[in-house]
């Protein structure tokens, strides 16, 4: 299994705000640590909110490459549906070639919308528009000279796209939430997968991860090929006790805020004591205990090649977030690959 983090670039810790410049060098400082400590991949999401700086993440990718050796660098993800295939292309092939073969996309929808208005979209082409940029994604992707037409981008007539990428096909991921219709396109088009869950049991996802499966098998892909990622929050400490009280307070903070804005229950440490359970979501607590939780949400949904951590939106602050990387590359890692 691949491990890895996944970031937003939040410039927010608990109550203390950082300027812009002091979040953006820390988290290039995460990059370099995570690639000095082993781990496999690090990916940076797409927002346009005041409180994240990742708006445009492959320029932040661009700056890690620079610094890093052998870590994979991805979107996580690329919001597709509000951007231009061509320019999602240039941007990570150039990303590709400063990272010498490097680069992963991972592209989806957007369960956060701002970017739907921002750029003139409409939200009853929600769907529509993902399906089609992808389309002309895969094209661009796997042809130098590409004739396509649409409905919500002007047609290419035999029109090259460079730069091309040093990997002879750029891997691109499939983003997925809790859409049957997603886990299925997925598989039809044999692209790996990347499952965000972030409540509840993780093992609720084996039915949506064996329709992928089932739909990249009737497509004719083998099951090589249809690679699933996992993304959940979690965090590692020394002990179990350490890692929830640390965690806790900026973790119950943030998604009782969010779920006013969205309609979810407020936390409480009964619900929270669940999530961080056997079968909970959170991959929390000491090394030992995280990399058994790992290998049980891999049984759980018939195997995960790759997990990335969503660590840095629970008020943590970057020394907290430091250790917790370097003890997954010394102390999960080795524990996994036992």
């Amino acid at each position: 299994m691949e491990i890895g983090i996944d970031s937003f670039a939040s410039a927010m810790y608990g109550s203390n705000e950082l300027s812009s410049v002091d979040a953006m060098e820390q988290l290039l400082e995460r990059i370099v640590v995570a690639d000095e400590a082993g781990l496999d991949v690090f990916g940076i999401g797409e927002h346009h909110k005041k409180e994240f700086l990742d708006s445009a993440p492959a320029v932040i990718l661009a700056a890690a490459a620079a610094r890093t050796k052998r870590i994979r660098l991805a979107s996580a993800v690329a919001v597709l549906s509000t951007s231009d295939p061509v320019r999602v292309y240039q941007n990570f092939a150039t990303l590709d070639l400063i990272s010498k073969g490097r680069a992963e996309v991972v592209v989806g929808r957007g369960s956060a919308i701002e970017s739907y208005p921002l750029f003139g979209f409409d939200l009853e082409d929600y769907d529509a528009l993902f399906k089609e940029k992808l389309d002309l994604l895969l094209q661009i992707r796997d042809q130098e000279f590409v004739t396509w037409s649409g409905k919500f981008r002007p047609a290419m007539q035999n029109q090259p796209v460079y730069p091309r990428a040093l990997q002879s096909k750029l891997p691109i991921w499939l983003g997925v939430g809790g859409t049957p219709e997603s886990f299925a396109r997925a598989g039809s088009l044999g692209l790996p997968l990347m499952v965000a869950i972030i409540g509840g049991e993780t093992e609720r996802f084996r039915p949506l991860v064996d329709l992928y499966r089932q739909a990249g098998r009737k497509a004719g892909f083998s099951p090589e090929q249809l690679k699933v990622g996992l993304h959940s929050p979690g965090y590692v400490a020394a002990n179990m006790e350490q890692a929830v009280a640390e965690y806790y307070p900026g973790y119950a903070e943030l998604w009782t805020r969010l779920g006013r804005e969205r309609g979810w229950p407020p936390v409480t440490e009964a619900k929270f004591k669940n999530l961080i359970g056997p079968r909970g979501v959170l991959v929390l607590g000491g090394p030992e205990q995280v990399a058994e939780k790992l290998i049980r949400h891999s049984e759980a949904l018939g195997g995960v090649d790759r997990f990335t951590f969503q660590m840095d939106n629970a008020g943590l602050n970057h020394q907290q977030l430091l250790q917790s990387i370097e003890l997954i590359g010394k102390k999960v890692i080795p524990l996994l690959n036992q």
